[in-house]
């Protein structure tokens, strides 16, 4: 293949010098890499340009800004691929509006075996989620399965309680099935039940055909919203071989996936470095350099549930129930758990929502981890200006996902966290200043994974899901700078998966992975209308 020459742009390196962004004119591609990179005004790009049409063929960049590739810094890829065949019930006010849709969905589509939905938050059904409430919204009768917009909790009707044999199932360390007065499970699971029986249940029924073609559907929409790669966070031996299977049919899917090993709750410590020698078992026969493009590199500890199911580890009791839930975990078992990681050269990713999660997280990784193997605590939605400061000093990586903190889903915050303890959320800019990595990502499919309304919302801190209703930002002085936010989901995210030195910046002898896109870098609201998106991916247009 001829060489690429990329001329009259404005290339963002991912880095700043001086305080300032670091920008380039044009870029020299070949053989699936950058060759060359420089300004129009160092003397090269002349001789470049006269170089013969059949060596060297030239694409004029038109003024366009060049960015590294995004790389989603935390998501669930099979996870995203069923989510888009799901009924979305974004947008309901009440039980009549779910109800409602799920009726339609049901008469309008006979031929599924089971009706999946997500979206769904409590408030939509007034906290409650009956079996009773859907049980007569189908006449054929097929189990209904309810993702609350988090993926920490799942609704189901009688027939899916039925399906996944709730009745008989073993609830792990952490998990709620809720129940009627008799005992008998009334329609939610939440927390570690989704994880150790829902998700796991839904990818036993599907088809190896149909995870492939969820993960191509998902495939596709990173690579038009301008990804080359993602962080799997919750991975399992369902989805990774659906995962492999898929590289082997296409091994040209222009996306690298990098994934965290599930760790199942249990109190067991036994049980628990069983899991972590799978992970490391999983680590040694996939990695960067016997299997570059879908590698494991660590465990997933999930610590805690999320704050508006009241759910999320917190030092104080809730303003809207008074309780204070316990960690999904025990201290003791998570030490232990990240030393034994750490010493089999894995890196720890530990779910930390509430303060008294992300405590816990930054006590483990202290102890039992080791400087320089780059262990990260995930969302960290909630913590103390001690523990802020603890994250650099320590150089845990801090894995957010600023979509999280958009105002329109917050509504409810106040409520259930009181005015004062919602100053201290999703404070990014003291993760940033106390020197912590930042690797930026998007929890999709719990959220949408579109990388524009990301850095909009992490860098105003005003709604990207509902720009026109007029919320207030919330905690504005937490807002990062846009090169900053563009480097966390390069260069941050390549940083946090020690791939630093081939992806995530726009360098001589990196992979030629970059997007191309209208951008004004100073007028914030130009991240909501961003378009003329093209993906490349080793030097090969993949979008666009």
């Amino acid at each position: 293949m001829a060489a690429q020459l990329f001329m009259n742009g404005k290339i963002f390196n991912s880095a700043k010098k001086d305080g300032e962004p670091i920008f380039w004119d044009w870029m020299l591609v070949q053989n699936k890499v950058i060759k060359d990179i420089g300004l129009a005004s160092d003397g090269k790009l002349q001789q470049y340009t006269q170089a013969s049409p059949d060596t060297l063929s030239h694409h004029d960049l038109q003024k366009k800004t060049v960015l590294p590739g995004f790389i989603d810094g935390h998501m669930h890829l099979l996870m995203l691929g069923q989510s888009l065949l799901k009924l979305d019930l974004w947008g309901c006010k009440n039980l009549d509006d779910i109800r409602s849709r799920i009726r339609t969905y049901a008469a309008q589509n006979p031929d599924v075996p089971r009706i999946l939905c997500k979206g769904w938050m409590n408030f939509m059904s007034d906290g409650k989620a009956l079996a009773s409430m859907l049980d007569d919204l189908d006449p054929l009768n097929r189990p209904i399965f309810i993702d609350s917009r988090d993926l920490h909790s799942t609704w189901c009707n009688s027939a899916g309680l039925k399906d996944m044999d709730v009745e008989g199932m073993e609830v792990p360390p952490g998990g709620l099935v809720e129940r009627d007065e008799t005992g008998k499970p009334s329609g939610l699971l939440g927390e570690a039940c989704v994880l150790t029986h829902v998700w796991p249940h839904l990818a036993r029924v599907a088809s190896m055909d149909e995870k492939v073609s969820a993960l191509k559907g998902a495939m596709s929409c990173y690579t038009e919203a301008g990804y080359t790669g993602v962080v799997d966070m919750a991975m399992d031996e369902n989805a990774w071989e659906a995962i492999l299977h898929l590289f082997k049919e296409d091994p040209d899917v222009p996306v690298r996936v990098s994934a965290y090993w599930f760790m199942a709750p249990t109190d067991d410590l036994q049980n628990a470095y069983k899991q972590i020698e799978k992970a490391a078992e999983m680590a040694r026969q996939f990695n960067a350099e016997t299997s570059p493009k879908a590698r494991i590199l660590g465990i997933k500890i999930i610590l805690d549930g999320v704050i508006d199911a009241c759910r999320a580890a917190v030092s104080h009791p809730y303003t809207s129930t008074g309780e204070l839930p316990d960690a999904l975990w025990k201290a003791e078992i998570v030490d232990a758990m990240v030393k034994h990681a750490d010493g089999l050269g894995l890196q720890c990713a530990v779910h930390a929502i509430g303060d008294a999660a992300i405590t816990m997280a930054i006590n483990a990784i202290s102890t039992g981890g080791t400087p320089g193997k780059r262990h990260r605590i995930e969302h960290l939605e909630l913590s103390s200006p001690e523990d802020a400061r603890r994250l650099g000093e320590l150089g845990i990586t801090a894995s957010i996902q600023p979509v999280h903190s958009d105002p329109a889903i917050l509504r409810a915050w106040p409520g259930i966290l009181g005015s004062q303890r919602l100053k201290r959320a999703f404070a990014y800019r003291e993760f940033w200043e106390h020197g912590a990595p930042l690797a930026i990502g998007t929890d999709a499919p719990t959220a949408p994974h579109p990388p524009f309304p990301n850095f909009y919302v992490a860098t105003t801190r005003k709604s990207a899901k509902e720009p026109t209703w007029g919320d207030e930002p919330v905690n504005p002085e937490y807002v990062l700078d846009v090169y900053d936010t563009l480097a966390g989901a390069t260069a941050g995210v390549a940083y946090s998966t020690h791939s630093e030195d081939v992806v995530g910046s726009l360098k001589v002898g990196y992979h030629a992975d970059f997007v191309v896109v209208d951008l004004k870098f100073e007028e914030p609201e130009s991240l909501l209308e961003t378009k003329g998106i093209e993906t490349w991916f080793e030097g090969r247009k993949v979008f666009g």
